[in-house]
């Protein structure tokens, strides 16, 4: 079975980052590592970190240049075949969990993405993942607490876009799609809960026109297809408006 690294990534995260340690550390009856990129924290986060240092493989307190970034310090320290991001806002749903997902990790995928529940104020909604297609040209089809990827891919699609703050996964998984990477789907498991306090989950209109204005960077810089650029053209000239009176409508704070 494949050795898996867990990586964190956190900045003044002491709200949470214990929930998401502790969800790491407890798993049983697989070999894992577990590597923490935190982004030199003011409050209390290496603090708690410093209080299970003794169960974390490696963790590094120091600037970076953004999200990005620092996964890109995390997947440099890690030695396992398969890395997993798991943010300060995320956490494995059981101590058992990632044995299950190990012992699905059969066939040689270079992603094995799982099922995640995104976790709001009231309730838990469940995010399905779905295979690369049509999809995958629009919106990503993995979110990637599901999504265990082989090392060495990171070394072949040249890691993650540091200039992009919002949308640097969906860029990865975007040039793994145009680069015909073999990704298998288990819709049978529920491996984590992400939160809706990150950045990608901010639903006001500037966090979201910037979430928007990343995403026709993913398809501008990465699919040369003249099809598809005329499609993208008629996309965006159609979404953006359609979002912002969406946004109008369903919010009381109208957007800038």
């Amino acid at each position: 079975m494949p050795k898996i690294t867990i990586i964190t990534v956190c900045f003044n995260a002491e709200k949470y980052i214990e929930q998401t340690i502790n969800s790491v550390i407890s798993q049983k009856d697989c070999d894992f590592e577990y590597i923490i990129i935190d982004g030199a924290s003011t409050d209390k986060t290496k603090h708690i970190i410093q209080q299970h240092e003794s169960q974390i493989t490696h963790w590094i307190s120091e600037p970076d240049k953004g999200i990005a970034d620092a996964m890109n310090k995390g997947v440099a320290f890690a030695a396992g075949e398969y890395v997993l991001f798991l943010h300060a806002d995320d956490y494995l749903v059981n101590e058992e969990v990632l044995s299950k997902a190990i012992s699905r990790m059969q066939a040689n995928a270079d992603i094995h993405a799982f099922d995640i529940l995104f976790k709001t104020k009231d309730k838990k909604i469940l995010k399905s993942t779905q295979a690369f297609g049509i999809r995958t040209y629009f919106k990503t089809p993995v979110m990637h607490q599901g999504a265990f990827c082989k090392k060495a891919l990171f070394k072949q699609l040249g890691g993650f876009n540091t200039s992009f703050k919002i949308a640097m996964d969906y860029e990865f998984f975007y040039k793994a799609f145009q680069h015909k990477v073999i990704m298998t789907i288990h819709t049978d498991l529920i491996v984590s809960v992400m939160r809706d306090t990150g950045v990608s989950s901010r639903q006001d209109w500037p966090s979201l026109k910037q979430r928007f204005a990343e995403e026709r960077k993913v398809h501008l810089e990465n699919n040369t297809s003249t099809a598809m650029r005329a499609i993208y053209a008629v996309y965006w000239t159609l979404y953006l408006p359609y979002r912002k009176m969406r946004f109008s409508l369903l919010s009381p704070t109208k957007p800038n």
